[in-house]
This record gives C-alpha cells, sequence and structure tokens, in this order.
C-alpha cells in the first residue's frame, strides 16, 4: 500500500469537528465511562513544568508523519472502535500537552484509525471496503488531556512496518498528524498467536520502515500487559494553531 500523503480540504475536517461537537458529550459521557478515563498514569501526573522537572509528564513536540492515503474525515465519535474484529485487545491512552505551558489540553478532538489483524483498512474502496468503519473513531480529551480508545493489535502488509495512525484538532484546527509504533519484539510475540499466525513472515520491522525513520522513536507507544492484552501509552506535545 502507498502511503503518500494526502489531504482532505479544511473546510471538510472543520465540518466534521463542528458535528463531533454536539456528539463529544455523550461519547465521553457521565459515571463509570467518564471515570474510566481518569486511570493510573493520569491521576499520577500533574501538570505543567514542574511535572516536567519530576519526570511526571514529557512535553516535548511530537514528530509530524505523513497522514498517509486512507483518512476520513467522518469518523465516529466513540470509544470502542473494534466492530467485532478479532485480535488483540489493545487500549490506547494517548494525552495530549501544550509544548509551549507543558499543559494538558482539554476537549482535543483525538481521530485514530489503523488496519486490521489481517493488514486491511475500513472505508476504502481498493480493499472493498468503503462501507465500512471499523479502527476508526475520534475521542474527546479530558481535563487530563486524555483520549482513551479499546482496539485491537494492529496487523501488517507490505512495505510498512506496524502503525496506527493519529491526528489531533484543537479548535477545529489539525494541530498534529503522526503516526504511533510498536516494539519488534512485542509485535513478534503477539504474532505468534491467531489471527496474526495465519499471515507468517511480515515484510517490514521498525528499523526497514522509511517512516519510521524519521521520528519513529520518539512515537512508540510504552506498553504494559493488561490481562489478555496490552495497554500502550503516549503523550503527544502539540502547538495551538
Amino acid at each position: 500500500m502507498d502511503e503518500t500523503p494526502t489531504r482532505d480540504s479544511a473546510l471538510s475536517r472543520r465540518s466534521a469537528l463542528v458535528r463531533l461537537g454536539g456528539l463529544a458529550a455523550a461519547a465521553l459521557g457521565a459515571g463509570a465511562g467518564a471515570r474510566e478515563l481518569l486511570g493510573d498514569e493520569a491521576d499520577a501526573a500533574e501538570s505543567g513544568p514542574a511535572a516536567v522537572s519530576a519526570g511526571l509528564v514529557s512535553c516535548v513536540l511530537a514528530p509530524e508523519q505523513t497522514e498517509g492515503p486512507y483518512y476520513l474525515d467522518d469518523h465516529k465519535v466513540r470509544r470502542d472502535i473494534t466492530e467485532g474484529k478479532r485480535g488483540v485487545p489493545l487500549t490506547l491512552r494517548l494525552t495530549v500537552l501544550d509544548v509551549s505551558t507543558c499543559k494538558p489540553i482539554k476537549g482535543a478532538a483525538v481521530d485514530v484509525w489503523h488496519c486490521d489483524a489481517g493488514g486491511v483498512y475500513s472505508g476504502t474502496t481498493v480493499q472493498g471496503t468503503s462501507a465500512k468503519r471499523f479502527l476508526r473513531g475520534i475521542q474527546r480529551t479530558n481535563a487530563k488531556g486524555l483520549a482513551l480508545f479499546r482496539t485491537i493489535y494492529p496487523g501488517w502488509y507490505p512495505g510498512r512496518t506496524v502503525h496506527v495512525h493519529v491526528m489531533v484538532h484543537v479548535s477545529g484546527n489539525v494541530v498534529h498528524t503522526g503516526q504511533l509504533y510498536f516494539p519488534d519484539a512485542l509485535t513478534d510475540r503477539v504474532y505468534r498467536t491467531r489471527p496474526y499466525s495465519r499471515r507468517p513472515r511480515r515484510t517490514t520491522r521498525n528499523a526497514a520502515d522509511s517512516i519510521y525513520r524519521n521520528g519513529g522513536r520518539r512515537s512508540t507507544l510504552t506498553l504494559r500487559k493488561s490481562g489478555s492484552g496490552y495497554v500502550g501509552s503516549i503523550t503527544m506535545g502539540v502547538q495551538r494553531r
């Protein structure tokens, strides 16, 4: 798959985010759903330069990387983006900070999308999935700057290492476009299990991926085991526009 950058119009994205605004409160919800966003990493971290000095917060500009060809501006506002796709469970904990203040940004729209265990994206005519929207979604960050997604560990396809696409919008503007990566050793372990093991001998690892080489090390998720799956966390520093 060619990942030559493509751009939708700014107007189209702003329109999508305007529609998103009316749904965000319902998506974040109240009660147990809202409390779930305040997990152990988020609760432990304060904000601002003091937290940076204490090592609780990483306040650096997130590397910009290509959007790739499969961005859509109609992602659903939802936490669970699996739509029944099989794979090792993965929870993404994505924190957004303002690099000028090192403080979390509340209400940023975090947009993620990635392929399934077989290397297939939803929403594409070339793969016959144009009517589907699996493994795509948007969440608004809470007061700690945290957005949470439930998904599966991504698969692979020729020419690319394993990755998740991410885009951050603040006040209707795109402030970050990037990709999130996984340690090769962990991917090897995951891919020994089904359904990934049905497609052995992945072709591209991190060091051989031309996009990863341009900032991928700083865009690699910190992962920990959680039940039968993993939790992947990262802090993305952005500049407001």
